[in-house]
């Protein structure tokens, strides 16, 4: 049963369909081959249902109709004048400053692919005239974007958050420690292969222009402290929080930027609709497909078979980002937590792991998988806005994966780099 569902999914996917008919066709044989038929399949959509009923979800919507907002808007460019202005003219600063506001974005909009839009799209060309190469260049966007996995708000979070039933809230925290040593780890690389390259420093800024910029950039700021500050300060939930950031941003944008129009608005809804629209059939599908797996105790069979059970807390932990990493890959990161979250509930459960921890680094693989060859979603979002050839976008990603990897590694080894925060947030 198993090789004929992950057979069908395959095929599927080489065929070219879409993530979501692979998915739904490999559980429907799935379903026919444990009920021996389409007898009880109204069980079956119930558990599609059930995937997109948690409350929780609500604040998929409202992240990414902010972030969307904020794209079209004046929000990214202000945060990257910011940033430009305090660490631009160190050597690396121009791609430091690349990977900074890829980190203050996606601390903004929660979503690595808007990230990979509203901070490409303008810094590319002047790392370019800066001296970069476009294949470092393309790497360093699509890598830093990742990080916005990470940085509260997350996507990837909230769905790990809903299928797993960790807190939302925790993990948001716990994501701020791994993301910054991140951007700490890609910064030093930055001024390594500028010093290396003979890459020219920009013009230092004046005081005058960086209090300039940093007053533009108070108010996109703010997103950040509604989110974090919120949700730390028991002011909020994860989807409170969201709706707060969905209205700041359109006050922000609409009101006092004055950036958009009215007729912005119809454009701007139905992008997020579309986007939604997948995200949630994703979901259901993947809950209904998860639902089948275990009822055919196909996760326990997995895990015994290769021994996990008998690896102990950080063989687990190890198992568990090989898994996602690869997996990510080749299917769509959303889809891999809601598939593969399940399979591992039972080890993490018999090991004692910490869930919230579990969930960080499974975010950070779904991170690196985003933009690892052949098939992460993060390297045709940047062909699709830089039309740039596929070659030229992964040639210089490795540089980046191995320390996202490295990364990976140090949290396993040292879990407080994502839980002190947790720790002092959520102390009793």
């Amino acid at each position: 049963m198993t090789t004929i569902m992950v057979s069908t999914m395959i095929a599927l996917l080489l065929l070219g369909f879409p993530m979501m008919i692979p998915l739904i066709t490999a559980a429907v044989i799935g379903f026919f081959m444990m009920f021996n038929g389409f007898g009880q399949m109204e069980t079956f959509i119930q558990q599609m249902l059930a995937g997109i009923r948690p409350a929780s979800l609500i604040a998929v919507p409202m992240f990414i109709l902010a972030a969307d907002i904020m794209t079209r808007g004046q929000s990214a460019n202000r945060l990257i004048a910011m940033v430009m202005s305090f660490i631009g003219h160190i050597k690396g600063g121009l791609a430091v400053s690349t990977a900074a506001s890829c980190t203050l974005f996606g601390a903004v909009s929660g979503s690595t692919q808007a990230t990979v839009v509203a901070v490409g799209s303008p810094l590319r060309p002047k790392m370019l005239k800066a001296g970069y190469s476009d294949s470092f260049t393309l790497a360093l966007i699509i890598n830093a974007s990742d990080i916005a996995f990470l940085i509260p708000p997350s996507i990837g979070m909230i769905i790990y958050g809903v299928i797993s039933g960790t807190s939302i809230g925790e993990l948001f925290i716990a994501g701020i420690g791994p993301g910054l040593l991140i951007l700490l780890m890609f910064s030093i690389y930055c001024v390594l292969y500028a010093v290396i390259k003979g890459v020219p420093t920009e013009p230092r800024a004046t005081w005058r222009e960086r209090m300039t910029a940093v007053q533009q950039a108070l108010w996109p700021l703010g997103f950040p402290v509604i989110i974090v500050g919120g949700i730390y300060g028991g002011i909020f939930s994860p989807t409170e929080a969201a709706a707060a950031c969905v209205l700041y941003a359109i006050l922000l944008e609409f009101v006092i930027f004055r950036s958009l129009k009215m007729y912005d608005i119809y454009t701007i809804a139905k992008s997020t609709g579309l986007i939604t629209a997948v995200v949630f059939i994703l979901v259901g599908v993947g809950n209904g497909f998860s639902w089948i797996i275990s009822f055919a105790q196909i996760p326990q069979a997995i895990l015994e078979s290769v021994g996990i059970n008998e690896a102990g807390p950080t063989g687990v932990l190890i198992a568990i980002c090989v898994a996602f990493f690869v997996a990510c890959m080749f299917v769509d990161p959303i889809v891999v937590i809601l598939v593969l979250t399940p399979i591992f509930a039972p080890a993490i459960e018999s090991t004692g792991l910490d869930p919230v921890l579990v969930g960080i680094l499974i975010t950070l693989q779904v991170a690196i998988g985003s933009a690892t060859p052949p098939f992460g979603c993060d390297i045709f979002t940047a062909i699709a806005i830089f039309k740039r050839p596929y070659l030229d976008v992964i040639k210089g990603t490795p540089p980046f994966i191995l320390i996202l990897i490295l990364a990976a590694a140090l949290l396993i080894m040292f879990p407080q780099i994502a839980l002190f925060l947790r720790d002092i947030a959520f102390a009793d």
